[in-house]
């Protein structure tokens, strides 16, 4: 199939990437557009937008981009502007914006448990604080929110603040599906696995390899019931049938895209 989000308006956060390679919303921004979307492209990085925003140019898409922190309201409500300033509407607000810290409750830093749960989870407050009216003024939209199967699961890294919030995004998702469903606007999250992305590189590759990469990421494939990782892009295309039209019938919905890891009792 294609054109599946023809003439939509997708606004993603988090459409930059940390490092060379494709994150879920470099990738999720890029497909977005391959399937008739108009994108914008938000990212506190703004060269990092930037490069998403051209990657669709590039191949015949229509995209901007935006600096913006999520979170912070100000910038939020800035970013939810700009987007309908460029292209009228906001039909998909899809929520990519996530960071770790590695430590359990008595370790880890009450900064570092400040910082994660601000951009982890008051983001995604944020935004949808800010992109409901939008929406609800509309009478449809379409909310992906970005979590983990680690807000479900234990995965044997003691990253509690990280769990913590991942959790609270489903939760969150569920609520917001439930308020808003009467209103024509769903709300879904995707539970992603053990990606290979280029933040897992830079967050995990000490703890598990010593730095080495490829020997993190055969470390965590192997856990798979499928014997390997998963990488962005099979997050994209989960988050392309929730944003599109085939999936109108489904909202409050926890995707789980692992390979089979949480069918495992241990």
């Amino acid at each position: 199939m294609a054109d599946r989000l023809k003439d939509k308006i997708a606004l993603v956060s988090g459409a930059g990437s940390v490092g060379p390679g494709w994150g879920n919303g470099k990738a999720a921004a890029v497909l977005y557009a391959r399937e008739g979307a108009k994108i914008m492209c938000a990212d506190i990085n703004l060269t990092a937008a930037e490069e998403t925003r051209d990657i669709i140019r590039e191949e015949g898409g229509e995209a901007e981009a935006v600096q913006c922190d999520v979170t912070q309201s100000a910038a939020v409500l800035d970013m939810t502007r700009a987007c309908q300033d460029a292209f009228g509407r906001i039909d998909i607000l899809h929520n990519n914006v996530g960071i770790l810290e590695i430590g359990g409750p008595v370790d880890l830093s009450e900064e570092d448990w400040d910082k994660v749960t601000n951009v982890n989870l008051k983001s995604m407050f944020l935004t949808c604080k800010h992109v409901l009216p939008v929406m609800e003024a509309q009478g449809k939209g379409a909310i992906v929110n970005i979590s983990s199967i680690a807000g479900i699961r234990w995965m044997g890294v003691p990253y509690l603040v990280y769990n913590t919030t991942k959790a609270a995004v489903n939760h969150f998702t569920r609520m917001v599906a439930m308020e808003y469903a009467p209103k024509g606007i769903r709300a879904n999250s995707i539970l992603p696995g053990l990606m290979e992305t280029p933040m897992v590189e830079q967050a995990l590759a000490e703890f598990y390899a010593d730095g080495d990469i490829d020997e993190m990421f055969k470390k965590r494939g192997a856990l798979a019931p499928m014997g390997h990782g998963g990488d962005a892009w099979d997050v994209a295309y989960a988050a392309v049938y929730l944003a599109s039209d085939e999936s109108k019938y489904v909202t409050g919905l926890e995707l789980v895209v692992d390979g089979g890891i949480t069918l495992q009792s241990a």
